[in-house]
């Protein structure tokens, strides 16, 4: 059974206990009807026999990506229209049902909380997670996107996801890689020059326009490797969330086409 079929049919045995459980157990206790609304926290916190199964870390995933993104969605103080239709494409990339939409959204406005149990569920996120660098990778890519949403991170939206890259493991330098290589993203999928498109797609790569053509091979293959769906879902990606890591990885072959283009390769 699916992480969520088990959500869904209130077999919580499975499901980790700790903040996560908690944030989890009060949404499907507040927002699932049809008698599911008899399940509370407590019930979330029930032990799971398999600790690493990947319908765990599917959960898990779910869970912090939600509502985190609605803490970071009010890190600068207030929450966007971008940022709500941020979370709101995820949810229609997801194809989510209509009680998997109350969750997320039920989720997303946790995170908006003042007393958002924000480190301890990072915290037990990292250790669900259990070195998956790539899922990790799409996790702060995802959050990443929140607060881009608008075209621009706040600084105090900065801050928080600097903190939460590090927590999970990312040096500073690595995690400023990936916000120039999403700016880039974001830019490149706007109307742009064609000099301005070409400069972003290397950055889309993490390469520079000096970058000979086996190194933006090697950086193509990498990127592609990473955001593949099916090693995504095998490593504890919710499989709603394929969708979105197919659509990462046409990005990356866009950009990689545009510089091989232009090269005349």
């Amino acid at each position: 059974m699916s992480w969520w079929g088990k959500v869904i049919g209130g077999t919580f045995g499975f499901v980790m206990g700790g903040p996560l459980g908690a944030v989890l157990g009060a949404a499907v206790g507040n927002y699932f009807d049809n008698g599911m609304d008899r399940i509370t926290a407590n019930d979330a916190l029930l032990g799971a026999a398999d600790p690493q199964s990947n319908e765990r870390v599917q959960t898990a995933f779910f869970t912090a990506v939600f509502s985190l993104m609605g803490y970071i969605a009010k890190a600068d103080g207030k929450v966007s229209r971008d940022e709500i239709s941020l979370a709101e494409q995820v949810m229609g990339q997801m194809q989510l049902q209509a009680v998997q939409k109350k969750l997320a959204v039920s989720l997303f406005e946790q995170g908006k909380q003042p007393d958002f149990p924000y480190a301890q569920v990072l915290e037990q996120f990292r250790l669900e997670c259990h070195r998956r660098r790539n899922l990790i990778q799409m996790f702060l890519e995802i959050l990443t996107a929140t607060a881009l949403a608008d075209g621009q991170m706040d600084p105090a939206e900065r801050r928080v996801l600097l903190s939460i890259a590090t927590s999970l493991g990312y040096a500073k330098a690595d995690y400023d890689r990936l916000v120039m290589r999403m700016s880039a993203q974001y830019r490149f999928n706007t109307d742009e020059t064609p000099a301005r498109k070409l400069n972003d797609a290397y950055k889309v790569l993490g390469l520079t326009a000096n970058a000979d053509t086996a190194e933006v091979k090697k950086a193509y293959r990498k990127l592609m490797s990473q955001h593949h769906p099916d090693k995504l879902v095998s490593k504890g990606l919710p499989e709603e969330m394929m969708e979105m890591a197919t659509k990462k990885t046409q990005e990356i072959k866009t950009a990689y086409e545009t510089i091989m283009t232009n090269r005349g390769v």
